[in-house]
């Protein structure tokens, strides 16, 4: 027998996938660690806790699939993407990751944006807006906050090369992630040296890992101490990978333009296959290559999503399950009998890319239930996701279809909303995981089990059902919408007015 596994390293845990060559998991395994919070717009992880968990996850994925090690052809990773980790001359960790989720270099980003270099121009043709999840934002911001810290670390550089140096012993990038979030341009010939230099970081690109690898291609074989650790063979192909929900893209056969990704989880994440470079504000994006050569990807994406619900959860209705929840909102009217939700809990990062942005629980009433407060956090879900999907759609570029996954696939209620406010339907997969899924594709490949991308998409990606939205209630949001389109700029208002806690005035 021959198999793969697929590696998903993602915000609240790592998941582990053992797949045949038809992309059906034979087994799986989670292994978890937490975030630290230690002040508003920081996320922090410790890297060796993924370590840890990779370990455990593969393990249980091995067992539950009765996988025997040799039978195991090659294994490739996704992780979390902007998970910047700063590490020492023995390739240890010198301070917890800064984990994608972690806004604090909100000013580093503007200097970033300000500095008008061609590095700049994947966003809306260098008018921007840069993130301050990204890597050169997070790397300037340790320099200025942390130097001691900076000037130590021998590497820097993303979960992503983190586990892949923990497998193979090799110091390298992924072309995915320094493609969308390391401002390499293939047309400026890759590295963003003038970029680095006008920010005075140049010293950043000695710091990097010295080769990218493009996903699909072998990094390595793993180590003894790798394969011990993960219950594998020494020796068997690491293949290389890249952020999550690109890799999901991979996992979803969303290959061919005006294809639409939708990968939901912590965060939500929008992926658009173009055959040209297409700029424009409330996108970022084009990506050259950055998944398969010839082609763009353009790109949107929500900061808190699953985040909300899990926190709304945890504070507000301990003993109270997701079904329940799902149950009783699904007894209420379109509109939470007067609710809206801005769903920026942990800022915005599209349409506005505004790191301060905060969210808002607008319209309560003590007629309100935990049921109102959950349907209405899923609408302005599925409202932010509309605000993204409408400024990729112009009068040059339209969708044809958008393919879901993630853990809103786990939810009827909240698939149905998605497709209720877009007033598109959504296709589903049968592999729930697209990027554990994308993973193993790749690995596929690495291993020359089949000769492209595309051909092991046709070989492993099957879907499974497509959800129609309710024309009535599509019209209801359509107008409900307009009124939470209105928000971030009110609340924006009340913010920038409000007195700072230490404010003397």
């Amino acid at each position: 027998m021959s198999f793969l596994v697929g590696i998903d390293g993602g915000t609240e845990g790592l998941r582990a996938f053992v797949f045949d060559l038809q992309g059906r998991p034979k087994g799986s395994g989670v292994g978890s660690y937490p975030t630290r919070f230690p002040q508003p717009s920081y996320a922090e992880q410790e890297p060796v806790s993924w370590w840890s968990a990779l370990g455990e996850a593969t393990h249980k994925a091995l067992k539950e699939a009765e996988a025997a090690p040799q039978e195991i052809k090659a294994v490739a990773a996704d992780t979390t993407c902007c998970s910047v980790v700063a590490l020492d001359e023995r390739m240890e960790p010198l301070r917890p990751a800064l984990i994608w989720m972690d806004v604090r270099a909100g000013q580093e980003a503007q200097d970033v944006l300000a500095t008008h270099d061609r590095a700049v121009q994947l966003n809306a043709a260098g008018s921007g807006p840069v993130s301050a999840e990204w890597m050169i934002p997070k790397a300037l911001w340790l320099k200025r906050n942390e130097p001691d810290t900076y000037a130590q670390a021998v590497a820097i550089c993303e979960y992503q090369d983190y586990l892949n140096y923990r497998m193979t012993g090799r110091y390298v990038g992924s072309f995915n992630n320094s493609s969308i979030r390391w401002h390499f341009l293939k047309s400026a010939g890759g590295r963003p040296d003038s970029l680095l230099s006008s920010l005075g970081i140049s010293d950043l690109a000695e710091k990097w890992p010295p080769t990218i690898v493009p996903i699909g291609e072998v990094i390595g074989g793993l180590t003894s101490e790798a394969a011990e650790h993960m219950g594998l063979v020494a020796g068997t192909p690491v293949v290389q990978g890249g952020a999550d929900a690109f890799i999901g893209m991979v996992g979803l056969g969303v290959i061919n333009p005006r294809q639409l990704a939708l990968i939901t989880g912590s965060s939500h994440l929008q992926l658009a296959v173009t055959d040209r470079p297409m700029f424009s504000r409330g996108w970022w994006g084009p990506y050259e290559d950055c998944v398969y050569k010839g082609s763009f990807v353009i790109e949107g994406g929500q900061t808190s999503t699953g985040s909300i619900i899990k926190w709304f959860l945890t504070n507000f209705c301990a003993g109270t399950s997701y079904a329940e929840l799902n149950d009783a909102a699904e007894r209420i009217a379109p509109g939470a009998d007067g609710l809206l939700v801005l769903d920026h809990f942990q800022g915005n990062r599209m349409p506005h890319t505004d790191p301060t942005s905060r969210g808002a629980i607008v319209g309560l009433t003590l007629a309100h239930t935990p049921a109102h407060v959950y349907r209405a956090v899923i609408e302005g879900i599925c409202f932010g996701t509309e605000a993204i999907l409408r400024a990729f759609q112009t009068d040059k570029f339209r969708l044809t279809e958008v393919v879901i996954a993630g853990g809103a696939t786990k939810s009827a209620f909240w698939l149905q909303t998605h497709a209720d406010v877009s007033g598109l339907p959504l296709i589903r997969t049968e592999i729930a995981d697209a990027p554990a899924l994308g993973s193993a594709i790749l690995a596929a490949v690495g291993a020359k089990l089949f000769g492209s991308i595309e051909e092991a998409v046709q070989a492993m990606v099957r879907r499974k059902e497509i959800i129609e939205p309710n024309e009535d209630k599509h019209a209801v949001y359509t107008e409900l919408f307009k009124s939470y389109n209105r928000m971030y700029g009110a609340i924006k208002e009340i913010r920038e007015n409000t007195p700072k806690r230490n404010s003397p005035n």
